[in-house]
């Protein structure tokens, strides 16, 4: 059977996000609110 995989390493410098990605995930993540119930879970994004 072939191997699928490379032996050169996967992250590249090249492959860095940008630093506007990396802004909206931070963001995103504090307007993130989940709840808890009885009745299920809850997410709400507080904009």
């Amino acid at each position: 059977m072939a191997k699928l995989y490379s032996k050169k390493p996967i992250a590249t410098p090249t492959m860095l996000p940008k630093q506007e990605t990396i802004d909206f995930l931070l963001n995103y993540s504090k307007a993130l609110k989940i709840v808890k119930t009885q009745n299920g879970t809850y997410e709400n994004i507080a904009n």
